[in-house]
C-alpha cells in the first residue's frame, strides 16, 4: 500500500499539471468509488453518479494538498476531492496526444485544460480499496475525515509523538502503524525507522524513554524525507503521476531481506509477525 512518501511524491509531480488547470469534464465509470465526506470514513461507495460540480467540473484547481495517505485537490469553488490510493490504485497525468499503456480499472477521469494545454487526470485502482472523497469545502474534508487521523508523521513534533506513544500499552510497531495515532506510516517506514533508531519493534510504545522516542522521530522523518527524494518505493503497483517508479526499495535496509545481512552489523536480519504485519528487524542492533 503506498504510504506518506509515495503519496508527497505523487503530490508534487502532479502540482505542475494540476494547479491553475480548469476541469472541462468530469467522466465516472464506477459510482461505487464515490463517497461523501459529509458521511466520514469507512463508508460504502454511491449508487448513482453526482454532479459534476461535486467532483470539481467547470472550476479551476488551486492546490493540493496531503494528510498522511491522503490527497486531496481543491478548487477555487472551494470543493474538493480526496484521493485514497488504496492498494493499487493511481492517479495519473496524461497530456494530449500520450498513451496510457494500461487504461482498464480506470474509475473516474478528468478533463483539463491549463494554459492552452490540455490533458487527462485518471484514477486507476484495479483492486478497488481506495476511493475518491467528494467534499464541499476543504475544511469539510478536515473535521469529518482528516480529524479521525493523527498528526502527519512528517510534521509532528517529537513531544507529540512521545505523549501519543505514552498513551498505548502496544508494541511501538504497532503503534506507528495505527493511524489514529501517527498518519502515513505502513509497514515499510515502520521498520526503516526502527531500525535506524535501533529499537526493536515489539518494545511496548509506552515504555520508552524520552531520549530513545527523540532518536524514532529523527528517524523517522529523515526516512521518510529520503523516501520523497527517492520517488517512494514501488514494490508492485505504485507509480508517480508520470508513470515512473520509485527507487528507494533500493535503500531498504531491512523491509523485504529477512533472511540477509544486517547493513550495519552483518547479523542476520529476522522476521516475525507485528500487529498482524510481517516485520524484519535486526536482533543484534535491535535489542529488546
Amino acid at each position: 500500500m503506498p504510504e506518506l512518501p509515495e503519496v508527497e511524491h505523487l503530490k508534487r509531480t502532479l502540482e505542475p499539471a494540476l494547479v491553475g488547470a480548469r476541469v472541462e469534464r468530469v467522466h465516472v465509470y464506477r459510482t461505487d468509488v464515490l463517497r461523501r465526506a459529509a458521511d466520514g470514513p469507512g463508508r460504502s461507495g454511491l449508487k448513482r453518479r453526482p454532479s459534476g460540480a461535486a467532483l470539481l467540473q467547470s472550476s479551476t484547481i488551486v492546490d493540493l494538498k496531503r494528510h498522511g495517505k491522503q490527497l486531496a485537490i481543491v478548487s477555487d469553488s472551494g470543493a474538493a476531492v480526496c484521493v485514497h490510493l488504496g492498494m493499487s490504485g493511481q492517479l495519473r497525468y496524461v497530456p494530449a496526444g500520450d498513451v496510457l499503456t494500461r487504461t482498464d480499472h480506470v474509475h473516474c477521469q478528468w478533463s483539463l485544460k491549463r494554459s492552452g494545454a490540455q490533458g487527462e487526470l485518471l484514477f486507476r485502482d484495479p483492486r478497488r480499496f481506495g476511493g475518491v472523497w467528494m467534499a464541499s469545502s476543504l475544511a469539510e474534508l478536515e473535521e469529518r475525515c482528516w480529524s479521525v487521523m493523527g498528526p502527519d508523521a512528517l510534521t509532528i513534533s517529537a513531544a507529540a509523538m512521545q505523549a501519543a506513544l505514552k498513551r498505548t500499552q502496544r508494541s511501538v510497531k504497532a503503534a506507528l502503524l495505527d493511524q489514529h495515532v501517527l498518519a502515513g506510516v505502513g509497514n515499510i517506514y515502520a521498520d526503516e525507522s526502527l531500525f535506524d533508531a535501533r529499537i526493536n519493534p515489539q518494545v511496548q510504545a509506552s515504555t520508552l524513554s524520552a531520549a530513545r522516542v527523540q532518536r524514532l522521530h529523527v528517524a523517522l522523518v529523515s526516512v521518510l524525507r529520503s523516501a520523497v527524494d527517492s520517488g517512494g518505493s514501488t514494490l508492485r503497483d505504485y507509480v508517480d503521476s508520470t508513470g515512473a517508479k520509485g527507487s528507494f526499495a533500493l535503500k531498504h535496509n531491512v523491509y523485504g531481506r529477512a533472511g540477509s545481512e544486517c547493513t550495519r552489523c552483518g547479523g542476520k536480519l529476522v522476521q516475525i509477525v507485528v500487529a498482524q504485519r510481517t516485520t524484519v528487524y535486526c536482533a543484534r542492533c535491535q535489542k529488546r
